[in-house]
């Protein structure tokens, strides 16, 4: 059961991480005009957090096959793998997630396309915009 688990939040963190890198060019043109420079950090940025989910997605994977998941030295991988993923999520929260663009905060869905709802009001996790 537990190699099940591992499988899954393996393929899960895969799938986040291409769904992260998916939208990149809409995502650099939505801040609007800004420098080159500035956008060129900000979709290596945003490409490097989704190649990042990718990778430890993979390696989940990878050493659930080579040494099954009840394996201890594979429990210490989990772990600190879990631990980078919450520095990621910190660095998230006190970042991205104090943008104008409420969507930052982790919203999946486009409610921007549905009629009426404000541009940048995507996410109905949170009515503060600034």
């Amino acid at each position: 059961m537990a190699d099940v688990l591992a499988y899954l939040a393996g393929a899960a963190l895969v799938l986040w991480g291409a769904a992260h890198i998916a939208p990149t060019n809409s995502v650099a043109r939505s801040f609007g005009d800004i420098s080159v420079d500035n956008k060129r950090i900000l979709v290596m940025e945003w490409i490097a957090e989704g190649v990042t989910h990718i990778s430890i997605g993979v390696l989940v994977v990878i050493i659930t096959v080579a040494e099954g998941a009840a394996n201890s030295a594979v429990e210490l991988v989990y772990v600190l793998l879990a631990g980078i993923l919450a520095v990621l999520a910190t660095l998230t929260a006190l970042t991205g997630a104090r943008t104008r663009m409420i969507w930052f905060k982790a919203c999946p869905f486009r409610a921007d396309r549905l009629r009426g709802a404000p541009r940048y009001r995507r996410c109905t996790l949170s009515t503060r915009t600034s």
